[in-house]
């Protein structure tokens, strides 16, 4: 197969190919952005993978940076752009599941290919667009198939994160991982415990919130490799209400936490945020999904959300929620919401026209605890409507707050 209108990212990089090859070098695009393109789907990241040993790929070029080096990885920064370039390597002693204990340098093409995780990964190309299949990759794009690139079992002792991959694929791509493949992830799914969180983390997140997600919770639970995920072990019914899901497709990492979190039933935000930081999330992704909890928790008890409910929230969070409860049946139209949200006499604490300082000023209250709970009561009489946001009226109410408390 030869392809004839190639990606621009593709004609960028083709001047990094021709040098390599011009000092008698083998060079190929290689990885997802190949399959990518045979597919017709938008490319991101260009990678090369040369013969040239990373000394005597620096020495073709004049700007490179050593971003992996032990393992053959080489930057070469062109024209503003970044290209990493890999030499040929064989991998061997996979003793922690995760990375390999030795690293060889070859010159071989095949035997690079041979170490890939999936035929329809190991595809190499050409500057000029013809595509190198030694392992069937071609095919198995055209039936819509994950198999891994030969003994399967032997690919996820080299990785494990490898059967997070393949159920990955199977919902961004909508294919069918191929019984042998399948088979191999059932048999080995234990080892999934021994791969730093965060990379699992990625890969779930990628399937939530890829084209055909159902798929990939299929073979997710078919192969019980969830329960081998973080706080996942009994959660079999969550996954099978969220199969059950109307056709529903998510567009960030917040909708996606946010509904697991919710199909979980977890009863209150410290058992959120146990769940959260069990997969090591940040914090911000952590405040966000319990935002959007919150205020999912008032909707499913009354269509109408009060002012302080919008306010805390904050216009994401407030479009989280309601986006999740649309989907699990108990959502408002988005207008509604943002009408809501926009109708707030303020959407930020800051817009308060009377701060701290002021108070102390106007001699209302001395430095300290009283003086944060008179502001906060400021802001709710604000939020509320109950106190319009101007400096005088404030003071008043400031002062009517702190003479209330003194009596």
């Amino acid at each position: 197969m030869i392809l004839t209108q190639l990606p621009t990212e593709f004609e960028q990089a083709k001047p990094i190919i021709e040098t390599i090859e011009a000092a008698g070098f083998e060079a190929y695009f290689v990885g997802g952005s190949v399959r990518d393109t045979i597919l017709g789907k938008p490319i991101h990241d260009v990678d090369i993978a040369t013969s040239a040993f990373p000394a005597e790929v620096k020495s073709l070029f004049k700007r490179t940076v050593d971003t992996g080096i032990e393992h053959g990885t080489v930057m070469i920064l062109d024209h503003g752009n970044g290209y990493e370039t890999t030499t040929f390597r064989t991998e061997s002693g996979y003793q922690d599941f995760r990375r390999p204990d030795q690293v060889t340098f070859v010159r071989s093409l095949k035997e690079d290919l041979k170490r890939r995780d999936f035929t329809i990964n190991a595809l190499a190309m050409r500057a000029n667009g013809e595509v190198i299949d030694l392992f069937d990759g071609l095919a198995d794009l055209d039936t819509r198939v994950i198999r891994a690139v030969g003994v399967a079992e032997d690919r996820f002792h080299e990785d494990a994160l490898r059967m997070m991959r393949a159920v990955r694929f199977a919902s961004q791509l909508g294919f069918t991982i191929e019984p042998a493949t399948a088979q191999a992830i059932a048999d080995n799914a234990q080892l999934l415990t021994k791969i730093a969180v965060e990379r699992t983390r990625v890969e779930w997140e990628k399937l939530l919130l890829g084209q055909q997600p159902v798929r990939g919770l299929q073979a997710l639970v078919a192969s019980a490799l969830y329960r081998y995920m973080p706080q996942m072990a009994d959660q079999a019914p969550m996954l099978t209400k969220l199969m059950a899901l109307p056709t529903w497709h998510l567009a960030s990492v917040e909708e996606a936490w946010t509904l697991l979190v919710w199909l979980m039933g977890l009863p209150n935000e410290a058992a959120i945020r146990q769940l959260l930081k069990a997969w090591k999330t940040s914090n911000e992704l952590i405040d966000h999904v319990m935002a959007a909890w919150q205020v999912m928790t008032a909707l499913q008890h009354d269509s109408k959300l009060a002012p302080m409910t919008l306010f805390k929230a904050g216009a994401a969070a407030l479009k989280t929620a309601n986006t999740v409860a649309n989907l699990v049946g108990f959502g408002q139209p988005q207008a509604t919401i943002d009408a809501a949200y926009e109708a707030l006499p303020i959407q930020d604490k800051h817009a308060l026209a009377l701060n701290g300082g002021d108070l102390l000023k106007q001699q209302v209250v001395k430095p300290g605890p009283r003086m944060g709970q008179v502001l906060a009561q400021l802001l709710t009489a604000v939020v509320n409507g109950k106190v319009s946001n101007e400096s005088s009226a404030l003071l008043d109410f400031a002062r009517m707050v702190a003479d209330t408390e003194n009596d």
